[in-house]
């Protein structure tokens, strides 16, 4: 899993920074490879984060992988509407606390409904 993280990291970032340092904005295709490449870059720096965070919160055991690998995910969704919001300039903090706290119930949910299936 840290290795896989490592190399979104390195490649989301990579290609974030040649992306703002060589092409010019909003034309063609950039601003949607702006947008994968910052998925890819935010995924791959919160997968550890969202381990950290799990193994030191839970009582009992950590969560599978793929629970922090989808958390890490929902982060890089956060963050790539925030920057899509950010272009009309339509983002504010209660939209930004609005968008958190719906992702964060989507993932309790999901969680619960994991937890339940699993003790079937």
């Amino acid at each position: 899993m840290y290795l896989a993280s490592l190399l979104m990291f390195i490649a989301g970032w990579g290609g974030l920074a040649y992306l703002v340092l060589n092409t010019r904005p909003r034309i063609g295709g950039e601003i949607w490879l702006f947008f994968i490449l910052l998925q890819i870059a935010v995924t791959g720096t919160a997968i550890p984060i969202m381990r950290l965070i799990s193994q030191r919160l839970t009582r009992t055991k950590a969560p599978l992988t793929g629970v922090i690998v989808r958390r890490g995910v929902w982060v890089g969704i956060i963050a790539v509407t925030c920057a899509w919001l950010l272009i009309p300039r339509y983002l504010s903090l209660p939209i930004l606390v609005m968008l958190i706290l719906l992702f964060v119930v989507i993932e309790i949910f999901l969680r619960h409904r994991e937890l339940v299936n699993v003790g079937e």
